[in-house]
């Protein structure tokens, strides 16, 4: 009950502003003909990445780029057609009433603050994994999504990728009979890339909004060249690698609880940075095991899953996937058989899921990757982050 007029009055007001808003929201109609505008905010690689394969896409229109370093942004709107404005506050790209959608390629710590303002300002928004930066992040994102009722896609593409989907048929027909482990790994080499990237012009990078609400600090090239190896803006590779693999597997098992993690990471050679170069974790759910094995000291095989199952294996990767029967007899001496089944990977699965989240603007069908699965995905992240930054183990509260 209002306490009395004014209550009244600034209730209502509320209440007809948040009407004007949802009118705005649902207003448009999809013709055959229409194009979706879409305003980019964070134009670094990967955002400009993201903006190139929108941008390539039938219907779609990238018409605003917002950056806190001016170069991304020149660089980023010269590779587009049509005309384009450049931004420094994101803000006035979702004040737009023309722009349908936003594309969220800024460094982590923004990433919530952003897709909330997005949404609340009736957008549509393709957001980069991890979509949180902390747990306490997961609640907040969640109810503002889900009361702008906005079409949300996260940055997992293999959700996207028919090799990965066919994946999951094959694992949930019972292919690899019962699932109990998980292996997963991704191997970089991080250590022809310790410098601070190429030289920044200091009169075009806007420090402090870059910052965010992070402690103010002077400016330092490689925390912002190499930004997820530091704790106030990424995860280290347990959110930027390892969400994409932990993804698939809550995917595949239809379970994205996980009810322990142990993890343990050490700075071997990367000493200036503060996130672990070395790390593992593994994960335990209601009925397997999903772990994940990292350095950023060598290249050599690159990313994938080894999936393990009662009747064979799979391994799973960006390339394609082979099947493997369980053989007869135990060997200590063993080789990999040939493959009872395999498929390999036809392009790359960001083209698949841009595509899919610009077709569910349209359709307002929910994308493959919502913002559920992109919470569950990161919260995965942050959970071995916490076992491996305290004391080796985290159960939830």
């Amino acid at each position: 009950m209002f306490s009395n007029s004014a209550d009244r009055a600034t209730n209502r007001r509320r209440f007809l502003e948040a009407t004007v808003v949802t009118a705005a929201s649902y207003g448009r109609v999809w013709g055959a003909n229409s194009r979706i505008r879409i305003g980019a905010i964070g134009t670094g690689s990967r955002g400009q990445y993201l903006v190139g394969n929108a941008g390539r896409i039938e219907g779609a229109e990238v018409v605003a780029v917002c950056d806190v370093y001016a170069p991304h942004r020149a660089k980023a709107k010269a590779g587009l057609a049509g005309e384009v404005r450049e931004y420094l506050d994101h803000r006035e790209v979702l004040d737009r009433q023309d722009i349908d959608a936003v594309i969220i390629g800024t460094p982590d710590h923004w990433h919530v603050p952003i897709t909330i303002d997005a949404v609340r300002a009736g957008k549509d928004v393709y957001c980069e994994k991890p979509v949180t930066h902390t747990l306490a992040e997961e609640a907040p994102l969640l109810a503002a999504v889900r009361e702008s009722k906005r079409v949300v896609q996260t940055g997992t593409q293999q959700r996207s990728w028919q090799h990965y989907m066919h994946a999951s048929e094959l694992i949930g027909s019972g292919a690899l009979g019962q699932v109990t482990l998980i292996r997963t790994y991704w191997f970089q080499n991080h250590i022809a890339n310790q410098s601070g990237g190429p030289e920044i012009d200091l009169e075009k990078l806007d420090w402090k909004r870059f910052l965010g609400s992070n402690t103010n600090r002077p400016f330092d090239a490689d925390q912002y060249a190499h930004w997820r190896w530091y704790w106030d803006f990424g995860g280290g590779a347990m959110t930027d690698l390892f969400i994409h693999w932990v993804d698939v597997a809550q995917w595949f098992l239809e379970d994205d609880q996980p009810k322990r993690a142990t993890a343990s990471g050490v700075k071997a050679l990367l000493q200036q940075r503060q996130t672990p170069d070395t790390m593992s974790a593994a994960l335990t759910y209601a009925k397997a095991i999903v772990e994940f094995d990292c350095t950023l000291l060598g290249y050599i095989e690159g990313g994938g899953m080894m999936i393990r199952g009662t009747k064979g294996a799979m391994r799973l990767h960006r390339s394609g996937f082979e099947i493997y029967d369980e053989i007869p007899t135990y060997s200590e001496g063993f080789s990999m058989p040939e493959p009872t089944h395999k498929q390999k990977s036809r392009q790359d699965g960001g083209m698949d899921h841009m595509q899919n989240f610009l077709d569910c603007v349209r359709s307002r069908k929910t994308p493959t990757a919502p913002v559920e699965v992109g919470i569950a995905a990161a919260h995965a992240g942050h959970v071995a982050n916490l076992a491996m930054r305290g004391n080796g183990v985290w159960t939830p509260s």
